[in-house]
């Protein structure tokens, strides 16, 4: 069985270590962004924080027991090569895909271009009239079967546009209650509250819709949001064009602070149930967020959350959902272990899409993998040494760091090596497949911590409300990336939250968007 060697190279001092790690991560399309901020050597990177450390060794056992009766109805582990369905320890070089295309945005954004612009590369005039249309209509309705309304009148755009600022405002000041803007305590903001009442804003929130009726054509449970969708991937693969290197995962939504501490143990638990999950298909070198995945908890289909959930059939579903317009691109996509799997990962192959995944017995579905590969040694293990196995182009590789991690990938060499540089430990020798998942994974775990601080406040209690406003905050978060990648951004160079502020005064008519600004 190829294997390789461990310990480390001498220690170096830290400045060394980080201008080695920027060198080879550069050569990995990995943005610069991920030296962004000294930390721990974890980085929140799920990929690091597994050791030996956090778990018990009783723990590591029934994890390796899983593996092992998963893949062969718990057998002994001493297979034959024929037994372990072709996969061999001889390795030889594969390639990895060519990709020749350029990354970034499709097209060049005036260096007088605003927030706005930006914004509405994604979220366009003729989806904001459309909202003022299917709010009065929805509005009218509304009156017609429970009474009218005397307050209510016809919502323009610009009051659409005031009313989207005020949520969004929610996400760069963190109030938990967008009515927070006309009290009188810490988050009012008198600058923007007299824009509009109070009033006013609770009657255009009572009736806010984007699609007010279903249609007999209309079947999924996300009727009431599917044309903003539609029209949001569409700005999305109009817009950018992604690196090669993406990563398939749900991202963190934080709660605010604030309500987390004084809420009652009841709010908080109603909080927590959610009736969907949200998946993305995101650009490992930028952050910019490609595609949106959403899968509601429909308990009774049979292809409900419920019944699906914790399974391999999910996460397959969510991968090919998230994949549909990648064939034929030879993308690298990074995954976790609840969507590693090698049928999964065979499948992509046909298309033209290639995968590294870290495997965990507890969410990885391990059929087809060899027994033998998924045995933890008796013998002690030295930082760095590995095992490989090889079946076509998959590679299966077993690497001890303070643990034993598990990853399969079609998409680098077993015989090109790399290296983990940790701040406290030196260089630690691995596979280049490892070396790319860390780094990869761990400039996504910078982005979550950067921007998911930025997503919306608001939390209203109808599904397709909670989606909608995700969206929109992935939608800004975008935005903004481009942003930075534009020449606007070296006229003035905003950060995340000033960019936040711009874009709010704009859709309340606080600053003048006309190119000549």
């Amino acid at each position: 069985m190829a294997e390789g060697g461990g310990g480390g190279g001498p220690r170096r001092k830290a400045l060394s270590l980080l201008e080695a790690a920027r060198s080879r991560y550069e050569s990995l399309q990995i943005s610069d962004d991920v030296f962004g901020e000294s930390g721990q050597d974890s980085s929140g990177n799920p990929f690091y924080s597994t050791s030996a450390d956090s778990r018990s060794a009783s723990s590591q056992d029934e994890d390796e027991e899983q593996l092992r009766q998963q893949v062969s109805g718990g057998g002994s582990p001493g297979h034959t090569e024929e037994e372990e369905e072709g996969w061999t320890s001889t390795l030889r070089d594969a390639p990895p895909p060519d990709f020749k295309d350029s990354f970034g945005p499709t097209h060049k954004m005036p260096t007088a271009a605003s927030a706005m612009d930006f914004f509405q590369l994604f979220v366009p005039d003729n989806i904001l009239k459309n909202m003022v249309v299917q709010t009065n209509m929805y509005a009218k309705k509304y009156q017609e079967r429970f009474g009218k309304d005397d307050a209510w009148m016809d919502v323009t755009l610009t009051e659409m546009k005031a009313f989207l600022g005020y949520m969004i405002s929610t996400s760069i000041h963190h109030c938990e209650s967008v009515l927070s803007i006309w009290s009188s305590g810490f988050y009012s903001n008198k600058s923007i509250a007299l824009i509009m009442t109070q009033p006013r804003f609770e009657k255009i929130l009572k009736y806010f819709h984007i699609v007010a009726f279903r249609s007999s054509q209309m079947t999924h449970g996300l009727y009431k949001i599917q044309p903003f969708l539609d029209s949001l991937q569409h700005g999305f693969d109009s817009t950018f064009r992604p690196s090669q290197t993406q990563v398939l995962h749900e991202p963190l939504i934080d709660e605010d602070p604030v309500f987390i501490a004084t809420c009652t143990e009841r709010e908080l638990r109603k909080r927590k149930k959610r009736k969907f999950s949200l998946w993305v298909r995101q650009c490992s070198s930028t952050g910019f967020i490609c595609q949106i995945y959403v899968h509601l908890k429909e308990g009774g289909g049979a292809d409900g959350l419920d019944a699906l959930k914790n399974k391999p059939q999910l996460h397959s579903m969510v991968a090919k959902s998230l994949c549909q317009n990648a064939s034929g691109k030879n993308y690298i996509i990074f995954t976790g272990p609840s969507i590693t799997s090698l049928n999964l990962f065979e499948e992509f192959e046909k298309q033209e899409i290639y995968c590294c995944g870290l495997l965990s017995s507890r969410k990885s579905d391990c059929t087809g993998l060899p027994p033998s590969m998924l045995h933890n040694p008796d013998a002690p293990q030295s930082r760095g040494q590995y095992r490989i196995k090889m079946r076509g182009n998959m590679s299966l590789i077993c690497w001890y760091n303070k643990g034993h991690f598990r990853f399969l990938t079609n998409a680098y060499s077993p015989v090109q090596q790399g290296v983990i540089i940790k701040r406290k430990s030196g260089e630690i020798p691995c596979p280049l497949a490892v070396e790319a998942f860390a780094a990869h994974l761990s400039y996504i775990c910078k982005y979550d911590d950067k921007y998911s601080k930025y997503f919306i406040s608001h939390k209203p209690n109808k599904t397709w409300q909670q989606v909608f406003w995700f969206t929109i905050s992935i939608a800004i978060n975008n935005a903004y990336i481009i942003y930075k990648m534009s020449d606007a951004y070296h006229v003035k160079r905003y950060s995340r939250a000033q960019f936040g502020e711009r874009l709010i005064k704009e859709l309340l008519g606080l600053e003048d968007t006309s190119p000549s600004h």
